[in-house]
């Protein structure tokens, strides 16, 4: 066990080593990039390690798993729910998760905002871009992204802090700079409107295969899970 926790701090390091690195590339501030570290489907032995390795932010995909595990993690844990939510679902991480990061419909932040309004909250979402238009992806698509947050806007408990993708799985990260890019102009454009309650300063984007390269085209959250916690 003793081994396991070793390569998790160590891997945990290298992987902030690595977003420096690209930040000094592109002449940004490291500060700048929230390291997620994607628990999903990982025992909570591993989550503790990480924990104790410097990490403060998870991701996880479903909401079973983050309700097991948010009351047995130390309360100081941003939580991001980074998977597909469903609407009758929503109930259970309002007020619990730090953000959504996977809203794409105007259906789904309409539930967001009613279970805020009973909870008395304002729920942080991050609007999920099918940038590549994989018909195997959830999210919306570029052209759909400002309509849908000047609609979402509208709702007093919902705050739109950015925009979320999930890039092709490729084999050269290099192959998902286009993405990124796209993603990165598409929060540009939207931030121009000036749309009350919308703010554009989150950049999720970047996971295992490819998170320098997302950080050298402005992440400001990277997900990153076999990168700290090792295959599954």
């Amino acid at each position: 066990m003793m081994e396991a926790a070793t390569s998790i701090s160590r891997n945990l390091q290298a992987v902030k080593q690595a977003v420096e690195d690209a930040c000094g590339r592109s002449g940004r501030e490291h500060g700048g990039v929230t390291l997620i570290a994607v628990s999903k489907t990982k025992p909570l032995s591993m989550l503790q390690e990480a924990y104790e390795a410097g990490a403060r932010d998870f991701g996880e995909n479903k909401v079973q798993e983050l309700m097991d595990k948010i009351p047995q993690m130390p309360s100081d844990v941003r939580w991001h729910m980074i998977g597909h939510l469903q609407t009758n679902k929503v109930k259970y991480i309002v007020g619990k998760v730090y953000m959504i990061h996977s809203v794409d419909s105007l259906r789904l932040a309409e539930e967001i905002n009613r279970e805020a309004l009973k909870k008395n909250v304002a729920v942080r979402i991050l609007l999920e871009v099918n940038v590549a238009g994989e018909e195997s992806k959830f999210g919306i698509t570029v052209s759909e992204a400002a309509s849908l947050a000047e609609s979402i806007a509208k709702l007093p408990a919902v705050r739109i802090e950015g925009l979320m993708t999930i890039a092709p799985f490729v084999e050269n990260a290099e192959d998902n700079r286009i993405y990124f890019q796209k993603l990165r102009q598409l929060s540009v454009d939207i931030a121009r409107r000036n749309i009350d309650n919308v703010n554009m300063g989150v950049l999720s984007m970047g996971m295992t295969g490819d998170y320098s390269v997302a950080v050298e085209e402005g992440a400001t959250c990277v997900r990153v899970g076999t990168g700290i916690f090792g295959e599954r």
